[in-house]
C-alpha cells in the first residue's frame, strides 16, 4: 500500500478537528494541498504547520454553503496545481438537537450544513476530474449516525444519510470514467465544537485517532470506511435487530450521561 506523496490534496473544512489533522499528517509527503474553512486565521495556522513540513499549500477562507465560493475554490486548485488527486469532503456539525425541540428551520440549517455543502463541492470536483487522464478520488467524511437514525441527532443522521446514497448513486455512475469515491464513517470523535454539548457519545476516539483512519482510507480507497469498530459493530447490530429492540437500545443510550 503506497503512502499518499506528491499529490495535490483538496481539503474542505481545514481549519481544525479531523481536516487540519489529516492536512498536518499528509504534509509530510511533498503533497500539494488546496485547504479551505470558513475562519482565515485557523486555516493559516494549519497552512503554515504543512508548508513547515515541507509541502506546498494554498489556504482560501471560503463558506462551503455559497456554491459558487465552492466552485471558486475548485477552480483556484485547478488554476494553482493543474489537477485535484484527492478531494476530502469534511464540513458539517451535528449537534445535540432533540426532535421535540427543533422547529423547521434547525432542521434546514443541519441539512445545509451537511449535504448542501457536500453538493456545493461534488459537482464542481466531477466537472473538473472527468477532464483529468486519470479521474481522481473524492472522499467524504461522513457518519456512522448516517446508517441509522441516532436519538438527538436525527436531522444529522438525515442529512449524512442524503449525502451517503448520493454518492453511492456517483460512485456508480463514474466508476468507468476513472472518479472513485470513499465515505468514511467515524462515530464520536473529541473534537473542540462538540466538547460539553452533553451528548453521550460511547466509544468516543480522538481527532488524531480519527485522523490516521482517514488517512488510511484515503490510501486504500474502499468504498466505505467505519471506525472506531466497536461503534461500528453495534450500528450494525442495530440494523439486523427487530425495530423494537433496536428502538430500545437506543433510547437508554441516548439517556446515558
Amino acid at each position: 500500500m503506497a503512502r499518499i506523496t506528491h499529490r495535490t490534496v483538496l481539503i474542505v473544512g481545514a481549519s481544525s478537528g479531523i481536516g487540519a489533522e489529516v492536512a498536518r499528517h499528509l504534509a509530510h509527503g511533498d503533497n500539494r494541498f488546496v485547504l479551505t474553512a470558513r475562519r482565515a486565521p485557523e486555516l493559516a495556522t494549519v497552512a503554515r504547520d504543512v508548508r513547515a513540513a515541507g509541502s506546498a499549500c494554498l489556504d482560501i477562507a471560503a463558506d462551503a454553503l455559497d456554491p459558487s465560493a465552492a466552485a471558486g475554490v475548485v477552480a483556484a486548485a485547478s488554476a494553482e496545481f493543474g489537477t485535484i488527486d484527492i478531494a476530502l469532503l469534511n464540513a458539517g456539525q451535528g449537534p445535540d438537537m432533540s426532535m421535540d425541540q427543533v422547529g423547521v428551520a434547525d432542521v434546514s440549517r443541519i441539512m445545509a450544513l451537511n449535504y448542501d455543502v457536500v453538493v456545493n463541492y461534488l459537482v464542481p470536483l466531477i466537472e473538473h476530474m472527468l477532464a483529468q487522464e486519470h479521474g481522481g478520488l473524492i472522499a467524504h467524511t461522513n457518519s456512522l449516525a448516517g446508517l441509522t437514525g441516532i436519538p438527538r441527532q436525527g436531522p444529522y443522521s438525515a442529512a449524512k444519510a442524503a449525502a451517503r446514497t448520493l454518492i453511492d448513486a456517483a460512485r456508480v455512475e463514474l466508476a468507468p470514467r476513472g472518479i472513485r469515491f470513499t465515505s468514511i464513517h467515524p462515530g464520536f470523535v473529541a473534537t473542540d465544537r462538540i466538547r460539553g454539548d452533553g451528548l453521550p457519545k460511547p466509544f468516543q476516539v480522538s481527532q488524531e485517532r480519527a485522523a490516521r483512519h482517514v488517512v488510511r482510507a484515503l490510501e486504500r480507497e474502499p468504498a466505505q470506511a467505519y471506525f472506531p469498530w466497536p461503534a461500528a459493530a453495534l450500528v450494525r447490530t442495530l440494523r439486523t435487530l427487530p425495530t423494537p429492540v433496536s428502538s430500545l437500545v437506543l433510547r437508554r443510550l441516548a439517556s446515558r450521561q
